[in-house]
């Protein structure tokens, strides 16, 4: 390595290399990589957390602004996680890192300076919603970036960990919300801004100090278009989109809802948005954490297992909300104790299950190409290099489509609110989502991972099996 950062000879499957040093030199990028998008994660949940602060007397935003604020920053997320990942191949890995987080801080300040100026229209902060989806684009570059580092023994742990610790920005910027509102109530949002600037300054000296580049950290657009033949990149991405972008989904959504039922019951403004606070960060923080252990269970009993569980799971505890929704529509103006009851232990499930889900599916991936590459004919130094570049390039793409999810969670929320007056109908969408995503995986991943055990046949795709 040179005065540079540049690594030019990294091979993570040598044992011997890694167990000299190589691991240090891994697990301090890692480091680095989560710091940075802990906080860009947290970024990107401004504008949700913001709108605890923006009462629709004083500011003209009705809940269904408020959820188009959350799509769209989602929605850029989605939009650019690819280019995001195609600059860790292009730039590096420390370089692009640390571009990525000083670009954060121009939406930053914006949304200080609408927040001063109440009573501008919806389109200014539409645009400064929009830029805080680079902050949501990071995660692509550092999941791709994590998996360069990283053996294939190790991938389970490492992704999980990375995305674990990073999707920890989101509870961690509500609860920052929380204490705002508790401390100095909720006409100051500037100190969450303020924090975050001095946040954003600090990793971005940090990774520019401490990161690396890889050298052979490469691919290019046509490897991204080759990967987009594959049947296994649409399948996986699909799963992802029910887990990852219920994940992200409902945490943009999950402070509204609960302000909205809060509300219903009665509530002024100050209290309603208080006590959404006071629940909104612990579901975010609680699938954070379990998609750590998601990728370390995937590691020992196989992500497709992990995955159809926890879509099966995801199923049943969507059919609890609809019926407490239900009950909730039956008894309109009347949202009693046991009702908010139901709604947070409900999304509490949603969002364990959800981040199980985020670490068992981001296993399958490098599984499932490893599996792959056995067939293809190349040198074992080839095949390794196929292998981690399609399944850096898939990791990519699979993150940018199961953002979509959080997109298409908070536009149903959104006209489910404007069409009905309540959120029934798009539980009743999630619902059909998960029983779908969950037939897929059993179908095309467990159940042919189990025939191939036993001896059955294999498709050429499979001519490898692998705990996957």
């Amino acid at each position: 390595m040179g005065r540079n950062h540049l690594i030019t000879d990294w091979n993570p499957e040598d044992t011997a290399a890694w167990e000299a040093g190589n691991n240090k030199i891994a697990r301090r990028n890692l480091l680095w990589i989560i710091a940075c998008d802990h906080i860009a994660f947290g970024v990107w949940t401004l504008f949700p957390v913001m709108a605890l602060f923006m009462p629709q007397h004083v500011y003209g935003f009705s809940a269904a602004d408020k959820f188009l604020l959350g799509a769209t920053a989602t929605f850029v997320a989605a939009c650019l996680r690819i280019p995001y990942s195609l600059g860790i191949a292009t730039f590096g890995g420390r370089n692009w890192t640390v571009f990525s987080i000083v670009v954060l801080i121009a939406p930053t300040i914006g949304t200080i300076w609408l927040l001063a100026h109440p009573g501008l229209p919806l389109w200014p902060y539409l645009v400064c919603a929009a830029l805080t989806g680079m902050g949501g684009a990071n995660y692509a570059a550092s999941m791709t970036n994590t998996n360069f580092f990283y053996p294939h023994r190790r991938k389970g742990f490492a992704l999980g960990f990375n995305a674990g610790a990073g999707n920890l920005g989101v509870p961690m910027i509500q609860l920052v919300g929380l204490l705002v509102i508790a401390v100095a109530g909720p006409h100051q949002p500037y100190w969450v801004c303020g924090l975050y600037l001095a946040l954003l300054t600090a990793v971005a000296l940090g990774a520019a100090h401490y990161m690396d580049n890889l050298e052979h950290a490469k691919y290019d657009v046509s490897h991204l278009r080759s990967i987009l033949s594959e049947r296994d990149t649409w399948l996986l991405a699909l799963l992802y989109l029910g887990t990852f972008g219920s994940w992200i989904g409902f945490s943009f959504a999950f402070g509204q809802v609960l302000q909205i039922n809060f509300l219903g019951a009665g509530q002024s403004h100050p209290q309603a948005a208080l006590h959404a606070a006071e629940f909104a960060f612990i579901g975010p923080a609680l699938g954070s954490l379990a998609r750590i252990y998601g990728g370390r269970l995937a590691d020992r009993v196989g992500g497709s297992r992990v995955t159809l569980a926890v879509l099966a799971a995801m199923a049943l505890v969507t059919a609890f909300l609809v019926a407490v929704s239900t009950h909730d529509d039956q008894n309109p103006g009347l949202t009693t104790a046991a009702t908010m009851i139901g709604y947070i232990c409900g999304f509490m499930a949603l969002f364990v299950l959800a981040g199980l889900g985020n670490g068992s599916v981001y296993k399958m991936i490098p599984s499932v190409f490893d599996a792959r590459s056995h067939r293809l004919g190349f040198s074992e130094a080839e095949r390794c290099r196929w292998s981690q570049a399609t399944s850096g390039a898939v990791i990519g793409f699979v993150a940018a489509f199961g953002a979509l999810g959080g997109v298409g969670i908070n536009l149903a929320l959104r006209q489910s609110y404007v069409t009905t007056g309540t959120d029934t109908l798009a539980y009743w969408a999630f619902l059909l989502f998960y029983i779908a995503a969950a037939a897929i995986t059993w179908t095309r991943y467990v159940r042919r991972h189990l025939a191939d055990a036993s001896g059955a046949p294999e498709s050429p795709a499979h001519s490898q099996p692998a705990r996957v």
